[in-house]
């Protein structure tokens, strides 16, 4: 077993006004810490010299005790080392009977007496979701996973490495809940530039993904049981941002026009807040209409309700120019709108942002605070960087070129392979695409079937608030190459007929 490099300590507790010696109170400890487990088989521990300068006695004690614990098998020494914790302790000394005995009767006195484990009904909606297996690998059509070998790291790791040799002290210290300012401005040019997006630097909060921006918003803008409309099928993340915020979920149906505002209407005024993805409808990948955009405005304003945009992937449109925001059109400040990072860039950087209306502004940035005051300041700079300099317009013109060969791609192999089987809907636009599956197939046993044979494939159920008529599979396109999308629809295939 090779040693554990050497860790903290946890504080040694020595009396040294007692009349136990000062070598058997550190046996002692040192022993009931290996019991306990505080210290783990293999681990490293002090030198007797850098022990005794750490606790201030002198060295003779230590050594005294380190002998013993060598003596009785407690402690190893390792060549090029030093001394370890044993590598095996005898299990009648990790429990000895005494201590089973004790153990035991305190079981038993307390027998009948727990009190409840309780969590938060909220909690427990969220830990009430099955199992997700196709979660578990990042093999062919992971949803939501850009093409990572793609990502041009050489001039990322520059980037970093700039701001790391001699890093100011505000990049290091503790930075403002709203964002890195220049970062802030940075992404208020963009937004105005490539999605019509009104706003000031000041408005822009910077979070750590789409759905930290989610969380806060449902946090601000709702109260418990307030209505929230949201699209069916939608987002799951949406949907657990504001069951948390204890929130009544109120579905909308879509249709080729996205998500149906007359069915809002229809029900009245008492809502809180809308969540939609108009601009690539997820999952569907539907575009709201101009006509609808309009009607869901007119209609926040007279009832008082916000609308939350998430434009979660709109730089990648194929057939058409990216679609303007919602936020643009609003003339009211009735739209928060969310963006990220995760989708162009790369999942792990975790930056989002949120567009807030100007009198919003203080309570977004208290909500932001509380949470966990703000993002990396490092990363907020280097993507700054990425993005004046150039970097991110190249990277998202090759990927629109990229994904739109990739879906070209998975959509000719479920022709040719699984024609009789799929049937793909949605616009040609983002990382994904939805198929649906012949009636009475179980879109999860399916995904089941397909994360066996290492592939993922979310089951368009997971995005209803109720079973669907007719299930599907998300298919992501993004991080799969060309060679891994023909392997995944063969073994998909095979999938389809297992579950069938």
């Amino acid at each position: 077993m090779k040693p554990i490099s050497a860790s903290f300590l946890p504080p040694v507790a020595l009396a040294p006004r007692t009349k136990t010696p000062m070598y058997r109170q550190l046996y002692d400890w040192f022993r009931k810490a290996i019991l306990d487990r505080q210290l783990r088989p293999g681990q490293r521990v002090p030198s007797t010299r850098g022990l005794a300068e750490e606790l201030k006695i002198s060295r003779i004690p230590v050594l005294n005790a380190y002998e013993q614990l060598l003596a009785e098998g407690y402690f190893e020494t390792f060549v090029g080392a030093g001394t370890c914790v044993a590598r095996s302790i005898p299990d009648d000394s990790l429990s000895p009977a005494g201590v089973k005995a004790r153990k035991g009767l305190q079981e038993t006195q307390m027998l009948g007496k727990r009190a409840p484990r309780r969590i938060s009904r909220r909690a427990s909606g969220l830990t009430d979701v099955p199992a997700q297996s196709w979660l578990d690998n990042l093999g062919a059509f992971r949803v939501s996973l850009p093409a990572l070998d793609q990502f041009p790291i050489g001039v990322w790791s520059k980037l970093v490495a700039r701001h790391c040799r001699r890093p100011p002290r505000g990049i290091m210290a503790y930075g403002d809940a709203m964002g890195y300012l220049p970062f802030c401005e940075t992404i208020a040019e963009y937004l105005g530039a490539v999605r019509g997006v009104r706003c000031e630097a000041s408005q822009i909060l910077v979070t750590t993904g789409s759905q930290q921006a989610l969380q806060l918003s449902a946090q601000v803008l709702l109260d418990p049981r307030d209505r929230v409309w949201m699209e069916e099928p939608g987002y799951p993340g949406a949907r657990q941002a504001f069951m948390m915020a204890g929130a009544q979920l109120m579905p909308v149906p879509v249709d080729r026009d996205g998500m149906n505002v007359a069915h809002i209407i229809g029900r009245g005024l008492g809502a809180g807040a809308v969540y939609v993805t108009p601009s690539h409808q997820y999952p569907t990948g539907m575009t709201m209409g101009a006509t609808r955009r309009m009607l869901l405005l007119h209609w926040a304003a007279r009832s008082g309700a916000w609308i939350i945009e998430d434009d979660y992937d709109s730089e990648y449109r194929f057939a058409s120019r990216p679609i303007a925001s919602l936020q643009g059109l609003d003339t009211d400040g009735r739209v928060i709108y969310v963006g990220t990072f995760s989708k162009v860039m790369f999942p792990a950087l975790r930056l989002g942002y949120v567009v807030v209306p100007k009198d919003l502004v203080p309570a977004f940035s208290a909500a932001r605070d509380a949470a966990d005051i703000f993002s990396s300041t490092l990363y907020q700079a280097v993507l700054t960087d990425f993005i004046r300099e150039g970097h991110f317009a190249r990277h998202i013109r090759r990927m629109r070129m990229l994904y739109m060969e990739r879906r070209c791609v998975l959509e000719k192999a479920i022709q040719l392979q699984m024609g009789d089987m799929l049937q793909v809907i949605g616009a040609e636009a983002g990382m994904h695409l939805v198929a649906l599956l012949p009636p009475g197939t179980s879109d999860v046993a399916v995904s089941k079937e397909a994360a066996q044979r290492g592939i993922s494939v979310m089951p368009l159920s997971t995005c209803y608030s109720k079973l669907p008529a007719r299930g599907g599979l998300i298919l992501g396109y993004g991080g799969a190459s060309p060679h891994q999308i023909q392997d995944g629809i063969r073994k998909l295939r095979m999938s389809v007929q297992s579950a069938r």
